[in-house]
């Protein structure tokens, strides 16, 4: 068997940051290289070292906010950290983002799945994006599911400790057919 069709399996060590990560597995297929497959998360044309070490810090992010809720997610901004949220205005800075992420684990839960990431050339800043989930309860009790992309840019700071300098979040599209229905009468 070719290297370049080599399917690696992601180390044990991986599995443990990454929930979703235990069962996925790294492709090394060069004739994907122009677009990244989303069929299977983190599966990528190729898996760099950097690429590996966002994808675990995307991991531990994740993991910070099913723990800490608002508090976990807000703690994982630089000083200058951006959020912008779909349809809302952007929030500027780590004070500001803690100050509006007070949600609680128990009363909502936000879970992503991280599907690409890509290191700079520089090594000191990087992305990765994926698939979220929100699920909450309405006033009523009743459950509430959100659901979408994220994108969440990667920087090394002077102290050689990684910050989301951006995270961005965007609704998912309809379904096929439905942006053009028309409600019935």
């Amino acid at each position: 068997m070719p290297l370049q069709k080599l399917i690696l399996r992601v180390p044990v060590l991986l599995c443990a940051v990454l929930p979703c990560a235990a069962h996925a597995q790294i492709r090394l297929d060069p004739s994907h290289a122009a677009a990244p497959s989303t069929g299977t998360p983190l599966t990528q044309p190729t898996l760099s070292p950097g690429a590996l070490e966002l994808l675990t810090l995307d991991g531990q992010f994740s993991q910070s906010v099913a723990k800490g809720g608002g508090a976990g997610f807000a703690s994982w901004f630089a000083d200058d950290g951006i959020v912008l949220n779909n349809g809302k205005p952007p929030i500027y800075g780590h004070a500001r983002i803690a100050a509006t992420a007070t949600w609680k684990p128990d009363a909502y839960q936000l879970t992503w799945q991280p599907e690409y990431a890509q290191m700079g050339p520089s090594a000191d800043m990087g992305y990765t994006w994926g698939h979220y989930e929100g699920n909450s309860k309405d006033r009523n009790g009743n459950p509430v599911k959100t659901s979408g992309r994220y994108m969440t840019v990667w920087k090394k700071t002077p102290d050689g400790k990684w910050k989301v300098a951006l995270d961005a979040s965007a609704d998912e599209p309809p379904a096929a057919g439905d942006c053009c229905k028309l409600p019935n009468p």
